[in-house]
C-alpha cells in the first residue's frame, strides 16, 4: 500500500504558468497542447504502484485558480477509490475562505487544507491564515503547507520552519500541521519543530529518496520520528515511480517503510474509515 500526501493532476492554467519556468527546465518537461486527462495521473500512479493519492487544487492571488476545488471533486468522484481531496483558498479573502473551506469538507468530502506561503507572499503567522487554523480544528482535517526553499521563481522566505510553523504550533496546538517538500535547505529546523509539536509532520515531496538529507533519514530510522513521516511526490513534477526508487537503500526496517508509505497518511487522514477510500 502506497499514499501520496502531495500531488495534483495539472491543468494547462496550472502547467502554462511563468511561475513554473525553473521547474520545466530541471525537469526537461514540455506544456502539452491539451489538458491531460485525469486517467494520465492514474496510469502514471498504476505504473508505480500507487494506490491513493491526495489531488490538491491552486489557488493564487489575483487570478482564476490555476486548479479549481470544484475541478478536484469532479476527479475524486471519477475515481472515489483513487483519490481524495485538500481544497485551496484566497487568503485574502479570509470570510470566503473559511466557508469555501467548509464547503469542500462537507460537500465534497476533502481531507484537508492546503496553502503554499511562497504564492501568497505570506509566512504561515499572516493573520490572513487565522481563521482558516482554527476551522481546520473545527472540522478535524490537516493544514497541509509549503516548507523549505521555493523551488518556481518566487523568494523562499515563506518556508522557514523556524518562526513559521513553530508559531502556529504554539498558537494551535490542536493543529494538525504536514509541512511538505521536507524543509530544505532547513530540514533540521523541520525536524526540531516536529520532535517539540505532537501534531507537526513532514511529508517528502519534491525529493527523491537519494536525495533526502541525511537528518531526515537518520529521523526517519529512530524510534520518534517513524511515525512522523510521509510520502509524497508532487506529481507531475516527480514521477511516482521516481519518487520511490531508492527507498531500499535508506536503511527502514518493515514497520517503519508501512508507516512512511502509508500507516502514518491513513492514520492522520482516517482513509480506511472513509466510504469509497481505501
Amino acid at each position: 500500500m502506497v499514499i501520496d500526501v502531495w500531488m495534483q493532476h495539472p491543468t494547462l492554467r496550472f502547467i502554462e504558468h511563468d511561475m513554473f519556468a525553473s521547474l520545466r527546465r530541471w525537469t526537461g518537461a514540455g506544456i502539452p497542447s491539451e489538458q491531460p486527462p485525469i486517467a494520465v495521473t492514474v496510469e502514471a500512479m498504476d505504473a508505480a504502484g500507487v494506490n491513493f493519492g491526495l489531488l490538491s487544487a491552486w489557488t493564487a492571488p489575483h487570478q482564476l485558480p490555476l486548479i479549481s476545488n470544484d475541478e478536484v471533486a469532479g476527479w475524486v468522484a471519477e475515481h472515489p477509490s483513487r483519490f481524495a481531496g485538500l481544497a485551496a483558498v484566497d487568503l485574502n479573502r479570509p470570510m470566503e475562505a473559511v466557508r469555501e473551506l467548509r464547503r469542500c469538507v462537507a460537500e465534497f468530502g476533502f481531507k484537508g487544507l492546503r496553502v503554499v506561503p511562497w504564492l501568497w507572499e505570506a509566512p504561515p503567522t499572516d493573520r490572513r491564515y487565522y481563521p482558516l487554523y482554527a476551522a481546520c480544528v473545527e472540522l478535524g482535517v490537516p493544514f497541509f503547507t509549503q516548507v523549505g526553499h521555493t523551488g518556481p521563481l518566487r523568494p523562499s522566505e515563506t518556508g522557514r520552519p523556524i518562526p513559521y510553523i513553530d508559531q502556529v504550533a504554539i498558537d494551535f496546538p490542536e493543529l494538525v500541521i504536514v509541512g511538505g517538500h521536507i524543509g530544505y535547505p532547513w530540514t533540521e529546523e523541520m525536524v526540531a519543530v516536529c520532535r517539540k509539536h505532537e501534531n507537526v509532520f513532514i511529508d517528502t515531496s519534491a525529493y527523491i529518496p537519494r536525495r533526502f538529507p541525511p537528518e531526515l533519514v537518520s529521523y526517519m530510522t529512530g524510534s520518534g520520528g517513524r511515525r512522523k513521516v510521509l510520502f509524497g511526490t508532487n506529481f507531475p513534477m516527480i514521477a511516482h515511480a521516481a519518487a520511490l526508487d531508492g527507498i531500499d537503500a535508506l536503511g527502514l526496517d518493515l514497520e517503519t517503510r508501512e508507516l512512511f508509505l502509508h500507516g502514518n497518511a491513513d492514520r492522520l487522514l482516517k482513509l480506511s474509515a472513509a466510504d469509497g477510500a481505501l
